[in-house]
């Protein structure tokens, strides 16, 4: 039986409630994700993550939104595939583990927390206006975020 590969899963955390600034660094993350075919894996709510699936979806990509609570119809409208986890914030260990790479894209102790678990399973993290702490790689422009993200794809 052949191994059936998984496509490369690009995790894109941060605030819910950012500024204007990094709700467009968001999009264009998510847009640039989707335009080199990866898929998208967020926590599936609105600022920063529904940006990014907004994004996503505007270029033609997947989209999975993981979910806090127990309704899956709780997800932003540009999510293609909706998990509830009924979790609330401990959801956030399951964004990080279910991407191969986390971009982080402003936020807060909600973003530093899936940081923190990206670090854990042994995920790069790119940041992006995102907390500058040791381990989290720099980029100064969607451009650069998503280049480096998929410099880690096998």
């Amino acid at each position: 039986m052949m191994k059936r590969q998984s496509p490369f899963r690009i995790g894109v955390i941060g605030g819910n409630r950012p500024k204007a600034e990094f709700l467009k660094l968001a999009y264009d993350v998510g847009r640039l994700i989707a335009k080199n075919g990866a898929v998208l894996v967020c926590g599936g709510l609105g600022g920063v993550m529904g940006e990014a699936a907004r994004g996503a979806k505007e270029a033609g990509g997947t989209t999975i939104g993981i979910l806090p609570g127990n309704r899956t119809s709780d997800a932003n409208p540009h999510i293609d595939i909706a998990i509830a986890t009924g979790l609330g914030t401990t959801r956030n260990s399951l964004v990080a583990m279910n991407a191969d790479v986390l971009i982080a894209v402003d936020g807060e102790y909600g973003t530093l927390s899936e940081i923190a678990f990206g670090f854990i399973y042994g995920k790069k993290v790119i940041g992006l206006g995102s907390w500058d702490i040791k381990g989290v790689e720099p980029a100064g422009t969607p451009e650069e975020a998503v280049e480096t993200a998929l410099k880690s794809r096998p």
